[in-house]
């Protein structure tokens, strides 16, 4: 199997390093990697921007998941500047399908937008 493109394996490289709790409780180690026009659709269907993910991220309240699991993780580059991922994560018995757009900045890939929807396995068919 050949090598992903470098923006594909920078992109993966990101979703990971989201997934780990500590860059998800630092202010610093976010900014590294989310884009400052950064937007999500979350699995309730709230939308959030750059701002509002870090500051509740990093609250002493901020929920936290436990471990993530990511599975069927890919991505293709789409331009020389813009990488879709697509994965699966699992936490504390709740699912969801994941979608990201990366964009190349002059810092690097950076996360530009993301959108989870919760899904149930029994019912969820290969696609």
């Amino acid at each position: 199997m050949s090598e992903p493109p470098p923006g594909v394996a920078a992109a993966v490289e990101g979703e990971l390093r989201l997934l780990d709790p500590v860059v998800r409780a630092s202010t610093e180690l976010l900014v590294q990697v989310l884009h400052p026009e950064f937007h999500e659709v979350d699995t309730t269907g709230r939308r959030w921007d750059r701002e509002m993910v870090i500051t509740s991220l990093i609250s002493d309240e901020a929920p936290r998941p436990g471990q993530l699991t990511a599975s069927r993780m890919r991505g293709v580059q789409l331009a020389d500047e813009l990488v879709h991922v697509t994965f699966d994560t699992e936490a504390k018995g709740k699912r969801a399908h994941r979608s990201s757009l990366w964009r190349l900045t002059e810092t690097g890939w950076l996360l530009y937008y993301h959108q989870a929807t919760p899904f149930d396995a029994a019912v969820a068919t290969d696609g």
